[in-house]
């Protein structure tokens, strides 16, 4: 017995696909992904239209959905993450229905209690076997964890694992199980693998971030959070990053040993890891080539799924143990709320992935940011999209100082007693309109192009169509 089939375009007859269906995709491969442009290809050749996309993200390598919106093949997006090329268009208002924006945890939870139905899955697979156990540690095409593509497996009426990397049944070490799999797909390549390290992945060297990040470890240090069991996330930019790095040092020097660091992995979390700063590592997704490796060869760095990563409908989900989680942030308004999902000019370039569901998670959930980012101010006065609600957030770190939520006078009262640098919000709000002068909010038009839908399935903001 064998699940393989011939091609993309044999399994899209064999499950039934039809117009007003919903197909799904993991993005794992990021900018490197080539299924879900091969998919969305054959379904348009097979003359289906009014496709309803639902994948984890977009990336700049599915730019050619745009011309699949254009046409009526796509109408419909559920994502938590949408890149500049594709969101820029949809933000024009190229898409006929609003995207819906989740959460990374939110997507599970939906899926799993059925708010949200994926008729057919793709799956990305580093490698399979002929019955559909699949992974992606290893292959030409490994991108290390696949976590975000549990819970598609799970719910999907069909699932087709598509693989460039057909091993003998039945593969060891696998990530989801054959009980999933309805078919097999064996193409010449899947994606490229350089393509998951994106240009943000780097330590920055840029001394306003390098000041912001050790004012973050400041913080982290003066909370009290910092000891044995400390569990921890951060995000992929250049100053998270460098904050992950001076807290490499200070666990180091005082012999502090943490529980768990998790999130898109890079290889900087992986040298916590290995200098013993944590104990595991749980991993949805790699963000680059060395966690890939690491997850691949080391027992301590663990794959785990979408849910069990952030799910708030999981009876228990990892970012409920967090002790600290640093995230960043394209604007912060004076009530705290965060804006990741739209840049200065109203254009979607981003998305809450995880952060609404560390936030909510986190002992101390911090914003780390510079005040403001080519004469633009990233206090407002209110954020033109709410991606995470303001009570969810408890420090924002500048270079011009850290303003503390006024719900945390016992971090107040922790960083005034370490000689940190405190203000308030509204001081640093007036200092970055010292900065820009005379900013004027860009004027949105009245069509909704996307719904911002919080981890608890409520819809918290609307973004609306850029007017060019």
């Amino acid at each position: 017995m064998s699940k393989l089939l011939g091609s993309i375009e044999e399994a899209i007859r064999a499950t039934g696909l039809k117009d007003g269906m919903t197909v799904s995709f993991h993005h794992h491969l990021r900018s490197g992904d080539y299924v879900l442009n091969m998919v969305m290809d054959a379904i348009a050749k097979a003359g289906i239209k009014d496709i309803t996309i639902n994948a984890s993200s977009i990336h700049e390598g599915h730019a050619p959905l745009v011309e699949h919106m254009r046409s009526g093949v796509v109408t419909g997006l559920e994502t938590n993450f949408i890149s500049t090329s594709v969101g820029k268009e949809i933000s024009r208002g190229i898409l006929k229905k609003p995207v819906i924006f989740r959460t990374h945890g939110g997507r599970p939870a939906d899926l799993l209690n059925g708010r949200s139905h994926i008729d057919v899955a793709f799956i990305g697979a580093p490698t399979s076997d002929d019955m559909g156990n699949c992974t992606g540690k290893f292959g030409p095409s490994a991108c290390g964890a696949l976590g975000y593509a549990f819970t598609d497996a799970q719910v999907a009426d069909k699932v087709v694992i598509i693989t460039d990397n057909l091993v003998p049944y039945p593969l060891t070490d696998f990530s989801i199980p054959e009980i999933y799999a309805d078919y097999v797909v064996k193409v010449d390549k899947i994606g490229d693998p350089k393509g998951i390290v994106s240009g943000t992945t780097r330590i920055t060297k840029d001394p306003v971030a390098l000041k912001i990040a050790r004012l973050a470890v400041e913080c982290i240090k003066a909370s009290g959070l910092l000891k044995d069991g400390f569990a921890f996330q951060t995000g992929a930019g250049g100053a998270s990053l460098a904050a992950a790095a001076y807290l490499k040092d200070v666990m180091l020097k005082e012999h502090i040993k943490g529980s768990y660091v998790m999130g898109g992995i890079t290889g900087y979390l992986v040298d916590m890891l290995n200098a013993g700063c944590f104990e595991s590592i749980l991993d949805v997704q790699c963000f680059d080539l060395n966690a890939v490796e690491s997850i691949r060869t080391n027992p301590r760095h663990q794959e785990v799924s979408d849910a069990q990563y952030a799910s708030p409908g999981a009876k228990s989900c990892a970012v409920d143990g967090l002790s600290v989680v640093i995230l960043g942030a394209t604007e912060i308004d004076l009530d705290f709320n965060v804006n990741v999902h739209t840049d200065s000019n109203g254009y979607i370039m981003g998305g809450s992935g995880g952060h609404s569901d560390t936030a909510a998670g986190a002992k101390m959930a911090m914003i780390v940011t510079p005040l403001v980012r080519a004469r633009i101010p990233i206090v407002t006065k209110k954020v033109q999209c709410i991606s995470t609600p303001g009570s969810t957030i408890d420090v924002l770190v500048t270079q011009r100082g850290i303003a503390v939520n006024p719900a945390r006078q016992d971090l107040l009262e922790k960083f005034k007693a370490a000689g940190l640098p405190v203000v308030t919000i509204e001081e640093l709000y007036e200092k970055a309109m010292d900065i820009v002068g005379d900013y004027k909010p860009v004027q949105m038009g009245e069509r909704v192009v996307a719904d911002v839908v919080y981890r608890d399935g409520t819809v918290i903001d609307h973004i609306y169509q850029v007017e060019d």
